[in-house]
């Protein structure tokens, strides 16, 4: 299936130390660049990470945010409740010796050992953000493939409007073999001296040869089927087969232009390579 190189997808996943976001957006590009945005909990997860987004995507530009945001419940802060309690019973004992003494609550909490941090397991968060990761990577494969089909869609109506004009020229062509060779043959028999019949139907037939354009519309014809055959083929990425294969139809149609000696096919050739340009404008977002 042709998938396009942009798409967007997000996701989130409640997580033992908060919430977990992910935001994966892509945009055209001649290879694959990933650019990736993580908390500092989530760094030596990089390489994973990055491993698991180019088992999925070829090309494009990307960019994969990650976030972890604490909840209420799940700050990672936690309080001594033994530290405190002996610090309370200290300070009784010390209220005889000292009647105005007075703790605050925040001085309480900078007391070394009284409030403290919950650590996050690193492994686990890691496997977290994968599992994450590949939800929001099928969402944004499904959505490539949506955008896809719509560029499928309309290379295959400029492929099938190509096909239509190479039929035309072809028709056209042994009408157009005629009348040139009328034409070449009342010059000739305009000439003063009367030319060699032998020679001048060898002449002739050169001449007739170098506007052949049969082979050009036979290498077409082949290269729209292949065409057809890639935009219904797998899920492989196709992009740079198609960017090939432009230029393919492209040599095909300049040549076709400059063997024309005649209005209808110079048309032609000209309706060809504006075609040929909107199929090139479309493959340049396509995986």
């Amino acid at each position: 299936m042709i998938r396009s190189m942009t798409a967007f997808a997000a996701g989130e996943r409640s997580t033992e130390w908060g919430l977990l976001s992910a935001e994966l957006r892509a945009v055209n590009h001649r290879f694959l660049e990933l650019g990736l945005r993580l908390p500092d909990e989530l760094r030596a997860a990089e390489p994973a990470l990055r491993e698991r987004v180019v088992a999925r995507v070829s090309r494009g530009k990307l960019d994969l945010v990650l976030r972890l945001r604490a909840d209420a419940a799940g700050d990672g802060l936690q309080v001594d409740s033994a530290r405190v309690a002996r610090l309370a019973a200290l300070a009784d004992q010390l209220q005889v010796q000292f009647p105005q003494l007075q703790v605050q609550f925040t001085d309480l909490l900078q007391f070394p050992g009284v409030l403290h941090s919950r650590g996050v397991d690193g492994e686990a968060l890691q496997r977290e953000a994968l599992a994450l990761l590949d939800t929001v990577l099928d969402e944004f494969t499904a959505a490539r493939e949506r955008e896809g089909g719509k560029l499928a869609a309309v290379i295959a109506e400029r492929a099938e409007a190509i096909a239509r004009i190479a039929g035309e020229v072809r028709a056209l062509v042994p009408l157009i073999r005629a009348g040139q060779r009328q034409k070449l043959e009342a010059r000739l028999a305009d000439l003063a001296q009367p030319a060699d019949p032998g020679r001048m139907e060898q002449e002739l037939v050169l001449w007739l040869q170098k506007l052949d354009v049969d082979e050009e519309l036979d290498r077409l014809d082949s290269h729209l089927v292949e065409l057809r055959r890639i935009l219904k083929g797998g899920r492989e990425p196709v992009g740079r087969r198609l960017d090939f294969l432009l230029q393919e139809f492209n040599r095909e149609a300049n040549t076709l232009g400059s063997k024309s000696v005649d209005a209808r096919t110079s048309n032609a050739a000209i309706e060809l390579k504006v075609l040929i340009d909107q199929i090139r404008e479309q493959i340049q977002n396509i995986e």
